[in-house]
């Protein structure tokens, strides 16, 4: 029993969006000869215009979407966030840069709590392509910070210069990734052809190019030096977009900071000889399952960061790092619990929500260890307080 037999059926209209997608990566696969890289499978099922996940109307975030993500459960979060971009202010201007702003909920965090900390952003600026997802975050933010939001403008593109803190929250893990296939020292790239009977698609491996086979090869050696080699089949992910988009960022930051939260590991775990299967996932009304190809453009698709090419990327580009951990520890040195003590208690069942929220925050069994927040600056002083009682910064060289 594959996946598409256990998860809920999409309704008529979806089912024909991700029908059509479908076509478009039929096509896109006869017209390349019979395979594409599993890059840009990804790429169209997740930004193909109108139709991939993230182009759609669909509502993704919350309760009534895919997945929650961590400005969802709590606004503990946003006020965590802004305490640090708002010690950033001090050295760089009170300007916020996000991208992958998904709902608008961290906008609205931010922009209320860093206002109530004397430091509102004189401009707040998020990237965003998509029309429906723009339009959902205006929404959010009318509601949510209606006297802030005149602060807000959206952006087609990167800027060419950026002056204040830049923050993304699980954005590196849906840009798309190349997968590949180790066996006995060949490696293979694992990528997408059309099912030979029945529709769809189907995993399909190729000899590497060259230069992709010694990137593969000089990333394992290092992962796995002093230990044994895996037997048998190794799969996993290289994110080459990722670390090409941080290094973009980062070579755009003229002054100030760049702070990203997501879930991944060091080289060392990320590639550990016993994790031989990859980190792909996928997200379907909140089920969590291993198949990309179940309803093209309907499910997110992600993979774990790999956050030591993250952090060579950035310092390659210039900047320094300015500390490493999980997410957990993040928030803590943030002041999450004292700001969860200041909530008023006068409604019990609000007040057991919140806290309940900060537990799956701050619990290593929730996103507490798995998630992780890296920081990078350009001249800003390396003493931020999200990193100051542990920091893994080490983890990564």
């Amino acid at each position: 029993m594959g996946a598409a037999d256990i998860l809920p059926t999409p309704a008529a209209p979806a089912a024909q969006a991700s029908h059509e997608l479908g076509g478009r990566i039929a096509d896109a696969i006869r017209a390349a000869g019979g395979w594409i890289g599993f890059d840009r499978y990804m790429a169209m099922a997740l930004y193909e215009p109108a139709l991939g996940y993230y182009a759609s109307g669909s509502r993704k975030f919350g309760a009534d979407g895919d997945f929650v993500t961590a400005p969802e459960l709590s606004p503990l979060f946003g006020r965590c966030l802004a305490a640090q971009c708002a010690h950033w202010f001090d050295a760089a201007p009170a300007a916020v840069v996000e991208f992958g702003a998904g709902s608008g909920a961290l906008a609205a965090q931010l922009l209320e709590s860093l206002d109530a900390l004397g430091s509102a952003p004189e401009r707040y600026s998020i990237v965003e392509l998509s029309a429906p997802l723009r339009a959902r975050q205006r929404e959010t933010l009318a509601a949510r910070a209606p006297a802030l939001a005149g602060r807000v403008e959206w952006l087609d593109a990167l800027p060419e210069r950026i002056e204040g803190v830049v923050v993304a929250n699980e954005v590196l893990d849906a840009m798309p990734v190349r997968v590949f296939r180790w066996r006995e020292g060949a490696v293979f790239e694992r990528g997408v052809a059309c099912a030979p009977q029945g529709g769809g698609f189907g995993f399909a491996d190729w000899p590497a190019d060259d230069a992709f086979a010694a990137r593969v090869l000089a990333v394992l050696r290092e992962a796995w030096a002093g230990v044994d080699e895996p037997v048998g089949d190794y799969v996993s992910e290289i994110g080459e977009q990722a670390q090409g988009w941080v290094a973009t960022v980062a070579r755009r930051l003229a002054r100030g900071a760049m702070l990203l939260l997501d879930y991944g590991f060091p080289r060392a775990e990320y590639y550990h000889a016993h994790r031989s299967t990859g980190t792909l996932q996928c997200h379907y009304r909140h089920r969590v399952h291993d198949d990309p190809f179940v309803w093209p453009g309907l499910q997110d698709i992600t993979a774990h960061v790999d956050f030591t090419a993250v952090s060579r990327a950035a310092r390659a580009a210039g900047l320094q790092p300015l500390g490493y951990n999980s997410q957990a520890r993040f928030l803590l040195d943030c002041g999450l619990l004292d700001r969860l003590a200041e909530l008023p208690r006068d409604d019990a069942r609000l007040w057991t929500k919140q806290a309940q929220a900060a537990q799956m925050l701050l619990s290593e069994a929730e996103m507490g260890e798995l998630f992780k927040a890296i920081a990078f600056g350009r001249d800003v002083p390396d003493d931020a307080p999200g990193f100051a009682t542990r920091d893994r910064r080490g983890a990564l060289a």
